[in-house]
């Protein structure tokens, strides 16, 4: 073996070591980069610092907002006390609505109980001639027809129906000579006795009636 041929032996195997050295190197570097670094409570405050942007100074502690001026005060006090007077005109106005709605109900019933009181006097009325008739075409004399003190036909005078006629009856007055001889006091006394129809003895005037009456049936003055 002549010299050339160690030399390159030994290069040879120089560069082998070499390599070799320098792979493990290599591959302990790859382990390290691929293996995360352990957790600490610095590195936790650091990734906090980097997610949070920081804010400046200035806007942590901004200055006071300034006091409102005395014409935005008084202005905002009078908006307030316009809408109060508001809502009180709109609940007086429903207030006076519901009575309103309320007297003509009030008003119903007062008419409705006017109405039933009448209704009840008209009935007491009607019950209270009803037995003046039926009292008087009891005792009623008969109607006999013949001369002067025959009884006469008092319907015949405006102003007296058959009920007047019987109650008349029932007071001794049948013939319209009677009737035309009554005075002031005689009428008086008549029509204090027929309380249920005051004053028709004079505003029909009956006297002056049976007189014209008397006259034209039996052709003599009464």
């Amino acid at each position: 073996m002549n010299g050339l041929t160690l030399l390159a032996l030994i290069a040879l195997a120089i560069g082998i070591v070499f390599a070799y050295r320098a792979g493990r190197i290599a591959g302990r570097r790859d382990a390290r980069a691929a293996t995360p670094p352990p957790f600490s409570q610095a590195a936790a405050i650091d990734a906090s610092a980097i997610a949070q942007p920081t804010v400046p100074a200035a806007a942590e502690a901004s200055p006071p907002s300034p006091p409102l001026p005395a014409d935005a005060i008084a202005g905002e006090q009078a908006r307030l006390v316009a809408a109060y007077e508001a809502e009180a005109a709109r609940l007086r106005a429903k207030l006076d609505d519901a009575l309103a709605e309320q007297y003509p109900l009030a008003a119903f019933a007062e008419d409705r109980r006017a109405l039933l009181a009448a209704l009840a006097d008209a009935r007491a009325d009607t019950a209270r001639y009803r037995a003046l008739v039926v009292d008087f075409e009891a005792n009623a004399p008969s109607t006999l027809l013949g001369g002067p003190g025959s009884p006469d036909d008092l319907k015949l005078i405006v102003g007296i129906g058959p009920m007047l006629e019987r109650m008349l009856h029932q007071l001794g007055v049948t013939t319209f000579r009677q009737i035309a001889h009554w005075t002031e006091h005689d009428i008086d006394a008549f029509d204090a006795k027929l309380a249920e129809f005051p004053g028709r003895i004079r505003r029909d005037a009956w006297v002056v009636q049976a007189r014209a009456l008397h006259q034209s049936k039996y052709g003599e003055r009464a």
